[in-house]
């Protein structure tokens, strides 16, 4: 999971200029670094990513948050509002392979930074914009976070408790999956490019992202006209699936088909209701939701969630614990699979991070650098990256550029 980056990491040849902050963006370019991409992240001087100030908590100065999305990479700080700034994005770009960035639809056009005018230096860019509602249609000069792509794109509607008010998703996930739909559409782009020669323009959105991902849900709607309502942990058309109190804590249940539902009522000791008429099938077991919910919360009441896991388990039935995050990082399965990995930081000391999701069995991912310190690499990339002498950085410091 650690380690250097080798000529077999599958994005080793690859560098990316990330113009992007807070979670989306960043989220994509920590995939393409985690994969072996060089990722130079461009921040405010003196300001940087919006995330290094959302805390508590803090770490070494530095923001959970922006930890959480900012590894493998390196910071240069250059003030986009500066000309001699404007013209170091553009010779970076040069050297680029892929730009990423999320500012409102138009500005990087104002600053002469947009993919058109880019593209003549360097026709193999593959230029990633990331907007609250797409680059076109009346929306897209509208600024936006998150919360409200999740609200305005359906997903708040359908979270929340059965009869009570919309909520929000416990992490910006609208966010998280924007990223991941960017970071694998860049490398389709990248692949395209190997057959092409030629890069292209990539136009990522939240909304239109939020809308795909209500997968099933959305489609109850295009396909038969039925609205869709909040169920809190509950499924609406397979019961009994949804999160139950045990004697001392939650657990979740996923009793997803009719021999799962056998089994289980013989694992509970409720083999009458296989044949009762009210719970027979998954549709009557549906049509009487409240009758049959109260009777398994009756049940699992009983024993503790350890004692059910157990009798789950090797019954083959999907369950588990509703973790906090101190049992959730202390989960012998997490661990086993190193999501969750330790490494130095100047600043904090020993970092602890989440670990990469993906495996792969030729080219790992891994993680290779802290996040980086604001400005921590500016003078590094200018003199390695576009060869500029000591003298030259310290100019554009005197101009303000950096």
């Amino acid at each position: 999971m650690l380690g250097q980056p080798t000529n077999d990491s599958l994005l080793s040849d690859i560098r990316v200029l990330d113009l992007s902050r807070i979670l989306a963006g960043p989220y994509c370019t920590m995939i393409l670094g985690d994969l072996g991409a060089d990722v130079i992240k461009v921040e405010r001087p003196g300001v940087g990513d919006d995330t290094r100030t959302w805390g508590p908590p803090f770490a070494g100065g530095e923001s959970a948050y922006y930890l959480c999305c900012n590894r493998n990479k390196k910071s240069i700080c250059i003030d986009l509002k500066n000309p001699h700034g404007r013209s170091l994005v553009a010779e970076l770009a040069k050297t680029s392979d892929v730009l990423v960035e999320n500012f409102t639809p138009g500005l990087m056009k104002r600053f002469g930074l947009d993919y058109e005018t880019l593209r003549k230096h360097n026709s193999r860019l593959i230029y990633c914009s990331i907007s609250a509602y797409g680059q076109d249609g009346p929306y897209r000069d509208r600024p936006g976070y998150d919360m409200v792509l999740s609200a305005v794109g359906g997903l708040m509607w359908i979270t929340g408790p059965e009869g009570g008010e919309p909520c929000k998703v416990g992490v910006a996930i609208t966010d998280v999956v924007t990223g991941v739909h960017a970071s694998g559409a860049i490398m389709a782009a990248l692949l395209r490019r190997e057959r092409s020669g030629r890069g292209q323009y990539i136009d990522c959105s939240l909304l239109d992202i939020q809308v795909a991902s209500l997968a099933n849900i959305g489609s109850n709607y295009l396909v038969a006209n039925k609205e869709a309502q909040r169920w809190g942990t509950a499924h609406e058309s397979i019961i009994p699936y949804q999160v139950f109190d045990a004697k001392d804590r939650p657990m979740a249940i996923a009793v997803a088909n009719q021999k799962l539902w056998e089994i289980f009522c013989r694992t509970i000791g409720k083999q009458g209701w296989i044949e009762d008429p009210r719970f027979e099938s998954n549709p009557k077991r549906v049509e009487n939701r409240t009758e049959l919910v109260a009777r398994v919360a009756e049940v699992l009441a009983q024993k503790t969630c350890d004692e059910w896991i157990e009798l789950f388990v090797e019954a083959s039935i999907p369950c588990g614990p509703v973790n906090d995050m101190q049992h959730l990082f202390a989960d012998p399965q997490v661990l086993h699979r190193n999501m969750v990995v330790e490494m130095p930081h100047k600043t904090i000391g020993t970092l602890r991070l989440s670990g990469v999701p993906i495996k792969y069995s030729e080219s790992p991912a891994s993680i290779r650098m802290p996040p980086p310190l604001l400005g921590e690499h500016t003078d590094e990339v200018l003199r390695d990256v576009l060869g500029y002498s000591p003298g030259q950085v310290e100019a554009l410091r005197r101009h303000g550029a950096i």
